[in-house]
């Protein structure tokens, strides 16, 4: 074979090399692209059917315990507290007496006011019976002696009438009964004025006295310390023989037999809250909760944390049920007997606000539809419109997930675990000792 020919040959051995590499690259490539096709990306997700249920919109809250009824009574003065009725714990009825203070100097004080008033009493009980003041019986006096004189006078003018008539005599008449009006008037306007300002005086002079004798009693009745409610006494602070500071508290009384839950929450839930709800106080460390129902909902924000305050009034305080003590809140405020109902995770929001769920396609693929929520609480919520009964919905893995995605539906945890255990029965006769004894022989 001629050098030529070996080079042809070489050459055509090369070609078809190439050939058969590109042919092997496409095909690969085909292969690859048909899988790909195949094997096109699957989301597992978990379902659940819409079905029909009663749902309650159940508000859960933080709160902390109060009595309805407190008092913190603090004294009005300053004394030292002479002796303390009561411990704390004792129970107490309205206006029983809790302590006393010292009082001996208020008690002093109230004695004397006293007697400065009975003695201006006896004086304007003597002002009112007494006959009139020495001026006006001197006025009294000279009325007579004008109008004796005025009469005299008279008599004479009557005797003399012809003589008066030429007005020899007619001037000491006139000046006569000139004196005996003046006098009649004097003694009037006395009787009238001066008897009234008397009896004021008296009067003033009572009254003064009597309202110091009140507040000399007032005072003394501030020493003595009594509860203005029902209830028990839940502080002293202070001992016998301790100062006790006008307006500083020295003892606590709560009424615990009314006990109530406050509470501050959002005001999209105080919104849809009414008196009268029913609700439920959970106690740390006990099983049951305590019944109650919704007292108050506060008419305005508190400023400071722009929430609204609600009080929960147990019906029948449990004694383990004390003031001061933090409980976790179950207020139901609506409640539908037959709703259409699916679980809380399977609702998502759109990016307008939307609400909606995926439904389960008869292709195998999710679908995005909107819905309409109604009530709503931790674990279900009430679809009114977009969802009809036995439609399966997404309530797991659907988060984030595009219309028209193909998925896969898997069983829940405790669904698998079911039918793992279904699916392996034990042996009969076997148990899970002896099982334990083999394993370790085995090892």
């Amino acid at each position: 074979m001629t050098p030529t020919m070996i080079t042809a040959l070489a050459s055509r051995r090369g070609a078809t090399f190439l050939f058969c590499a590109i042919a092997a690259i496409l095909c690969l490539a085909s292969g690859c692209s048909k899988d790909e096709k195949e094997k096109e990306p699957v989301v597992s997700v978990q379902t659940t059917p819409a079905q029909r249920a009663p749902i309650s919109q159940v508000i859960s809250a933080e709160a902390v315990v109060y009595p309805l009824e407190q008092a913190t009574i603090a004294p009005k003065i300053s004394s030292t507290i002479k002796k303390f009725h009561v411990q704390r714990g004792a129970h107490v009825k309205k206006g029983q007496l809790l302590a006393d203070l010292e009082n001996k100097d208020l008690s002093a004080a109230a004695e004397s006011s006293k007697g400065d008033f009975e003695q201006a009493d006896a004086n304007y009980v003597t002002t009112v019976d007494a006959s009139l003041p020495q001026q006006i019986q001197k006025a009294q006096l000279d009325a007579v002696a004008a109008k004796s004189n005025f009469e005299a006078q008279q008599k004479v003018y009557e005797s003399r009438k012809e003589l008066f008539q030429q007005g020899s005599a007619e001037v000491a008449f006139l000046q006569a009964r000139s004196q005996n009006e003046q006098a009649q008037k004097q003694l009037t306007d006395l009787q009238r004025v001066g008897k009234e300002q008397v009896l004021k005086s008296a009067q003033g002079s009572r009254t003064s006295a009597e309202g110091r004798m009140k507040g000399a009693e007032a005072q003394l009745s501030y020493s003595r310390i009594l509860s203005p409610i029902d209830g028990v006494v839940t502080d002293r602070p202070l001992f016998e023989g301790d100062l006790a500071t006008a307006n500083q508290p020295i003892l606590t009384v709560m009424n615990t037999s009314r006990l109530i839950a406050k509470a501050h929450i959002p005001q999209s839930d105080a919104a849809v809250l009414k008196v009268g709800n029913p609700a439920e106080l959970k106690i740390p460390g006990l099983d049951e909760p305590v019944k109650g129902r919704v007292s108050l909902v506060s008419p305005a924000l508190d400023p400071g944390s722009t929430t609204i305050e609600v009080w929960v009034e147990a019906s029948k305080p449990d004694p383990a049920l004390k003031p001061g003590m933090t409980v976790e809140l179950s207020m139901t405020a609506k409640m539908v007997k037959d709703a259409l109902v699916v679980p809380t995770p399977a609702i998502y929001k759109n990016s307008e606000g939307a609400d909606y769920v995926l439904l389960v396609g008869s292709d195998g693929h999710a679908h995005v539809k909107t819905v309409e929520v109604g009530v709503r609480n931790a674990e279900f919520a009430q679809i009114v419109s977009g969802v009809k009964a036995g439609n399966q919905v997404i309530n797991s893995g659907g988060y984030g997930l595009p219309d028209n995605t193909q998925i896969k539906i898997e069983a829940a945890p405790a669904e698998k675990d079911a039918d793992d255990k279904s699916s392996k029965p034990e042996k009969p006769g076997a148990s899970a000792k002896p099982a334990a004894k083999n394993a370790k022989g085995k090892e």
